[in-house]
């Protein structure tokens, strides 16, 4: 019987892949199907590789590589290397997040990370690799209704939001439009590669990459879809500020710490581009009535193409609305989500088809990023080889997903004749 070829690594390798993927022994064993034997149990053998009294076959890394979603490459490190930077956390530290959740948001962010730094080469091939001004252009010292006005100046966003779109959804499209057309790349990604790996939004609502070229907004998916924008605008101010980092969901009270002061600047700023401060001429006589208050927030939600809750958070930082009431509100709209959810669920279980795999990841990835690897990989600047990894996609749906996006465009082009 010839003998398994095994291969020479660091054992601590495994331990640190392990570790930074969020996973204890037992759940880790479980994931690379080591089951339970007469003698050992699946934890033992992984244990036995981890102190490296067994050494691993090349198709044992193969499926440790994928299921700690680390290249294989990085297995055969002399040593386990320093955590790589996430940037700031800005979410709440009351929030419950368990180190597997963490270890994703870790995984998702070195992805995007990987990414922008190869859209930086591409756009320095393509002799578009200028410096975004707006970078690192404000302070924490800066007026945020001022500051707030500066954005939708530069944004072109108009004073009636039904100039732009009749509901949330269309607004935020438009919005993430504009946003683009400055230069931010805009991604929507709240998974690493299947819907079983999905992370949620309390987890992470956003995360901005500051760069002076090639600056990144990455907004979870998983998240409503009335909240997109406000994720936008918010993680747009990041930029403006100069600052990376992980975005949460918005307290109203925030701390007094550097990192709260911060996020509290780009929660107020965001919520007066979404919602001038004009939405009310006068303060509205809500008394403490919840019914009261959810029916003003409804109708300012509407008028203003906004989610309900940013709505509320912004009566409760003027102080129109209880702390009672403020509560209150969230737990109807908390509701309302999970209903929504089930209702959404049912309606795509009937439905025999949806939207394809590539109309989704295009709208996903957005039009900046497919836009500029499509002008790159035309021009034989970039393989589809590489194409695929900074679209986050296989080779063989790189020329599929190109020549869809240059189908829709002329298509654009000829609805504007």
């Amino acid at each position: 019987m010839t003998a398994r070829s095994t291969e020479k690594i660091n054992p601590a390798i495994l331990v640190w892949a392990r570790e930074s993927a969020g996973l204890n022994v037992s759940d880790a064993a479980k994931k690379l199907a080591l089951n339970d034997s007469k003698h050992q149990t699946g934890s033992q053998k992984l244990l036995l590789l981890e102190t490296g009294e067994r050494l691993p076959t090349r198709s044992q890394l193969s499926k440790i590589s994928k299921a700690y979603h680390r290249p294989l490459v990085s297995f055969y490190m002399t040593h386990p290397p320093k955590r790589g930077p996430r940037g700031k956390d800005f979410r709440s530290t009351s929030a419950l997040r368990s180190a597997q959740e963490d270890a994703q948001l870790d995984v998702l962010l070195r992805d995007v990370q990987a990414r922008q730094e190869m859209v930086k080469g591409i756009l320095d091939d393509l002799g578009e690799g200028r410096r975004r001004e707006f970078i690192g252009s404000a302070t924490l010292d800066d007026d945020t209704q001022k500051l707030a006005k500066t954005i939708c100046t530069i944004l072109s966003i108009p004073t009636t939001r039904t100039e732009w779109a009749s509901n949330a959804d269309a607004f935020f499209k438009r919005l993430r439009a504009a946003v683009e057309a400055i230069g931010v790349f805009v991604l929507l990604a709240g998974d690493l590669g299947s819907h079983h790996s999905a992370i949620d939004e309390d987890v992470f609502r956003g995360f901005a990459l500051a760069d002076l070229v090639a600056p990144f907004i990455v907004i979870n998916e998983h998240d409503a879809k009335t909240a997109r924008s406000f994720t936008l605008v918010h993680e747009l101010v990041h930029l403006f500020l100069g600052e990376t980092g992980v975005s949460g969901t918005p307290e109203l009270r925030p701390g007094d710490s550097a990192m709260e002061r911060l996020e509290a600047f780009c929660n107020d700023v965001a919520s007066h581009v979404l919602l001038p401060s004009d939405f009310a001429t006068i303060k509205p006589d809500l008394g403490a009535s919840i019914d009261m208050a959810l029916s003003y927030v409804d109708k300012i939600a509407k008028r203003f193409l906004v989610s309900q809750p940013l709505v509320a958070f912004r009566l409760g930082r003027l102080g129109w609305v209880t702390e009672a009431q403020y509560r209150g509100l969230f737990d109807i709209f908390k509701t309302r989500r999970s209903l929504l959810d089930v209702k959404t669920r049912a309606e795509n279980n009937e439905k025999e088809s949806g939207p394809s795999y590539y109309v989704v990841k295009q709208y996903c990835l957005g039009d900046a990023l497919v836009g500029v690897v499509q002008r790159t990989v035309r021009e034989n600047l970039l393989t589809h080889t590489k194409a695929a990894r900074v679209l986050g996609v296989k080779a063989t749906s790189v020329e599929t997903l190109l020549r869809r996006f240059e189908t829709r465009g002329a298509a654009l082009l000829e609805a504007r004749r």
